[in-house]
């Protein structure tokens, strides 16, 4: 009995939380009558102030890109250091990788994400406007910082990965006269790629809700960037900012809700990937 009480609750706690976003996003284009268009296509917003139609102005689309390029970028300049480094802990080094790697990628997950945007704010965004161009302050401080943040997730999970490939292959590959090499490559990695791939999309979802460590170092401008280097804002970073400065039920804070809403549908396109890539898996 104590079980199911205690599904039922976890069940109607995310139909709430799912109920509520939902009905504080739509609020405003159903109260405050704002155009859902404008709302994915405008580059300007200031929800307080009205436009000439008498509509409120909330065109979030540079949040909505500053969003897709860090999580975007840093998937890919993460996947590819995460995946090697969860190869060399179960394929080349074992042994070296669970006694030092694995308790350091355990650290890494640890640290909170206060001190990883603080350590860009003082070490990335000055080495940025030393040393290339700019203020420091941009998409591409955003990505530095979000690499490293999801680098311990996307190795876990792809170290499990490899780990998941039986060890009959490897043995018949071998066995094949194929190299090691040969046997990781076209053996190991691609029998685990959907877990590689169910990984990366962790890593991404991670990513594209992260708030308060993009938010230092990325410029937080309500424009849409040009270049790498130029201050730029997500849908988190814009959220923290705003939310504690609006009064519930006004546009302001309807308009906040609506980014939140996006959020979560971003969230369950993620979740709903990495179901997808899983049933593939067990069909396989």
């Amino acid at each position: 009995m104590l079980t199911f009480a205690a599904v039922g609750l976890t069940i109607a706690i995310a139909f709430a939380i799912l109920f509520l976003v939902t009905s504080k996003g739509l609020s405003t284009f159903i109260i405050n009558k704002g155009s859902i268009v404008e709302f994915f296509s405008g580059v300007k917003w200031n929800p307080g102030v009205m436009n000439d139609l008498g509509k409120p102005i909330i065109g979030a689309l540079p949040f909505i890109i500053g969003s897709f390029a860090v999580t975007f970028l840093s998937a890919l300049v993460c996947a590819p250091v995460a995946i090697g480094a969860a190869v060399f802990m179960t394929e080349i080094s074992p042994s070296f990788g669970k006694k030092i790697l694995q308790p350091v990628i355990e650290l890494l997950v640890g640290i909170p994400s206060v001190v990883y945007g603080f350590i860009g704010l003082t070490v990335v965004v000055p080495f940025i406007r030393d040393h290339l161009t700019g203020s420091g302050f941009g998409i591409a401080a955003g990505t530095v910082v979000l690499s490293v943040m999801i680098l311990p997730t996307i190795t876990s999970l792809s170290a499990d990965a490899i780990r998941g490939v039986p060890r009959q292959l490897r043995e018949a590959s071998l066995a094949l006269g194929a190299t090691r090499w040969q046997t990781i490559y076209r053996v190991v990695l691609k029998t685990a790629r959907p877990g590689l791939l169910t990984a990366v999309i962790f890593g991404m979802a991670r990513a594209f809700g992260e708030a308060l460590a993009v938010q230092m170092v990325i410029g937080n401008s309500s424009v849409i960037p040009h270049s790498l280097f130029e201050p730029a804002s997500t849908l988190t970073s814009i959220l923290t900012m705003g939310m504690g400065y609006t009064v519930m039920g006004q546009a302001e804070n309807n308009a906040l809700w609506s980014l939140a809403l996006v959020l979560l549908l971003m969230s369950l396109i993620f979740i709903i990937a990495v179901r997808m890539i899983g049933k593939g898996r067990k069909e396989a």
